[in-house]
């Protein structure tokens, strides 16, 4: 069932040929993006990889379990992939079963509020970069027991599966957590007609104010 689902999802997305065309017409940036990202990952790995042993210390001593967070997200082309993440909520925080994280959440850490916060959480996915599997920037994935329920409910959703996922993007900059899927869908639909050096230099600029100020967490 979860393999047919996710061959539901390709299909979907495959059929947006107006923004799979855009994808193609902007190969060779999508290339010279992921080239300079990688470039940039590797300078400044050993500040990220010393950042994220520290916190992930942190979080081992403050509550029972690992200090990485592995979950299923869909990707380019309804493409399922492994996200990784420091582990910013108790370990048992899922027992119930999938679902959104809330304001002032019960489940969220001592520690965890403050990656949450800083969006430090969200470092390891600079691996997932690496692997080709996501971008710094561009639609936050989602996981797939979510699109399917967005895209039976908001048509064209999976679109936003046109390109890689990112770290950061439009939708997050521009108010991301609280915006519904409906909104957050018309502004990454924004961002893949519109993606460019200077749109992506804009949102890096104002990820960096977000991640100052905390404004948007969760």
């Amino acid at each position: 069932m979860k393999i047919r689902s996710m061959e539901f999802l390709g299909e979907n997305v495959m059929r947006g040929e107006s923004l799979a065309g855009h994808w193609r017409r902007r190969s060779f940036y999508e290339w010279i993006k992921h080239s300079i990202e990688v470039g940039v990952i590797i300078l400044t790995s050993p500040i990220t990889l010393a950042l994220i042993i520290l916190l992930g210390i942190f979080v081992v001593l403050e509550s029972r379990g690992g200090a990485f967070y592995c979950q299923t997200r869909v990707g380019l082309n309804g493409k399922p992939f492994t996200i990784y993440k420091l582990r910013s909520m108790r370990a048992d925080a899922e027992k119930n079963g999938a679902c959104w994280a809330e304001q002032q959440d019960y489940r969220v850490t001592r520690v965890g509020k403050f990656i949450r916060k800083t969006r430090i959480d969200e470092l390891p996915q600079l691996l997932n970069v690496l692997k080709g599997d996501m971008s710094i920037i561009g639609p936050r994935p989602e996981r797939p027991e979510f699109c399917f329920t967005f895209e039976r409910d908001i048509p064209q959703f999976t679109d936003r599966l046109t390109v890689k996922p990112g770290l950061t993007g439009w939708a997050q900059i521009n108010g991301g957590y609280d915006l519904s899927p409906k909104e957050k869908l018309e502004f990454d639909l924004y961002y893949i007609r519109h993606r460019g050096p200077w749109l992506d230099l804009r949102i890096l600029a104002l990820t960096v104010m977000i991640v100052l100020t905390g404004n948007g967490a969760r």
